[in-house]
């Protein structure tokens, strides 16, 4: 199969990005034919925007569109297992913006779902695609970098009352979590996604810059599996606005670009120990091909991934990572422990990471 597939956005905020970075750019491949948001003046204001005639407030009703083939789920977090499970279930295919679900056990009854599913299901994570990460990625792949040795993730971003004036932001039941869920759950991906799996970690979660019920300030130490030691700080608070990746290998020296937003687009600085080594990495990056960034390349992967041509460039698994990382920082922020990883349906936080006081 390779025809343009019909999709319909729900949710009108992150979901104009996802029109604009993912679906335009690929007008051979995509076309939104259907918005659906509860506020009828922001649907009516994106509809007439790009000219999107469907328009519907009833999620249901998309359901029942037999020319639809994609879900893109873009709503509040707390929303996303339900649509995304009844989308799967009415055998659409889906994208779903992060966090995917609320816990490692929907998650997990997502992953069961899908096995049953006839279409795929793509969570949102962006900030993998762009020259500087793929470039990075690759020479990783490629054996020139070696043996890990430590890494460091600093996301300094800035989150003021404004932000926090959309009613379902910095509360448990909705956000389901702070600069640790919302925010720095990108870089933390891309981390993982270059330095493999986490084993063990202790961390450290704080309201200090807004009064909200969720975390803005959080730190952390981590051991990956592979042996190499990592720390993740995080903050709401940042006066400037930067993205930093920094890992170092046996023998390279990989920092992302600093943009807060869009740290895979620009060149990564890849620093080799030697002569040889940059001769490597020279040949290996002689003939690189133009990745778009964010959405742009994550969409059109996900139209190759539907026409079997390609594997989809993120999964529910990913996803299960991510919030497993979660789940991790929040029992040991609150347990002052050290936790092991992987974490099954024997943690006490499996159900739910959400503060029993906000359920």
């Amino acid at each position: 199969m390779n025809r343009i597939l019909n999709v319909a956005v729900v949710g009108c905020g992150i979901g104009r990005s996802h029109i604009v970075e993912g679906y335009l750019p690929n007008a051979d491949k995509f076309r939104v034919v259907a918005l659906c948001d509860l506020n009828q003046e922001k649907l009516d204001q994106i509809g007439e925007e790009f000219g999107i005639e469907r328009r519907a407030v009833n999620f249901d009703d998309l359901l029942g569109m037999d020319d639809i083939d994609v879900i893109d789920v873009c709503t509040p977090p707390g929303a996303h297992l339900s649509m995304v499970s009844a989308a799967l279930r009415a055998g659409k295919h889906v994208v779903c913006e992060k966090p995917l679900v609320g816990s490692l056990k929907d998650v997990d009854a997502i992953m069961e779902l899908e096995k049953s599913a006839r279409g795929l299901l793509m969570p949102v994570f962006q900030y993998r695609f762009g020259d500087g990460i793929e470039q990075a990625k690759a020479v990783i792949d490629a054996g020139i970098a070696g043996k890990a040795y430590c890494g460091t993730v600093e996301t300094m971003w800035r989150r003021e009352a404004p932000y926090y004036a959309v009613p379902w932001r910095g509360k448990w039941k909705t956000e389901l979590g702070g600069v640790l869920m919302g925010h720095a759950i990108h870089p933390h991906d891309i981390f993982t996604y270059l330095m493999g799996d986490i084993a063990r970690m202790f961390g450290r979660v704080a309201t200090r810059v807004n009064p909200i019920e969720v975390e803005d300030v959080i730190s952390a130490s981590l051991e990956m599996q592979s042996g190499a030691l990592a720390s993740f700080t995080a903050t709401l608070g940042s006066v400037d606005e930067i993205t930093r990746i920094r890992l170092q290998f046996e023998n390279v020296t990989i920092e992302s670009d600093h943009a807060p937003y869009n740290p895979g687009q620009e060149p990564w600085k890849i620093l080799p120990r030697n002569d040889e080594v940059k001769a490597r990495i020279d040949a290996l990056l002689a003939n690189w091909q133009h990745v778009p960034s964010r959405f742009q390349t994550q969409m059109a992967r996900f139209h190759d991934a539907i026409s079997g041509k390609g594997p989809l460039p993120v999964t529910s698994r990913d996803s299960r990572r991510a919030l497993e990382l979660v789940t991790a920082f929040y029992h040991s922020s609150s347990t002052h422990q050290e936790v092991v990883l992987p974490l099954g349906p024997d943690h006490p936080l499996y159900e739910s990471w959400v503060p029993a006081a906000y359920r």
